[in-house]
C-alpha cells in the first residue's frame, strides 16, 4: 500500500470514529492512539507508524463498539428464538 493510501486510510479512519462518538453519544477511548501522537496531518511521519496508529484506532473503535452493543442489543440469535416461540 501506497503511503498515500495509507494517509487516507488513517482520514477516514478519523472520521468514522467521529461518526461513531456523534451518533452513538459515546466516546471512544483512544489512549493508546492518542499516546502514539500521530495524526493523519502528520504526512512527514514514517508510513509504519501511520500504518501502526490506523491499526491502534480501528482496534479501539471496534472495542468500544462491542462494548456497546453487548450491553444495548441482544443477539441476533436471542432475537430469533424469542420471534419463533412467538409464531409457535
Amino acid at each position: 500500500m501506497q503511503k498515500e493510501e495509507l494517509l487516507h486510510l488513517h482520514m477516514l479512519m478519523v472520521q468514522v470514529k467521529k461518526y461513531y462518538e456523534s451518533v452513538s453519544g459515546n466516546l471512544v477511548n483512544t489512549a493508546e492512539y492518542d499516546s502514539l501522537q500521530i495524526s493523519p496531518l502528520h504526512i512527514h511521519k514514517n508510513k509504519n507508524l501511520h500504518r501502526v496508529a490506523l491499526l491502534t484506532l480501528g482496534n479501539e473503535i471496534v472495542t468500544e463498539m462491542k462494548k456497546t452493543t453487548a450491553t444495548a442489543q441482544p443477539t441476533f440469535h436471542q432475537e430469533q428464538s424469542q420471534s419463533i416461540a412467538v409464531e409457535h
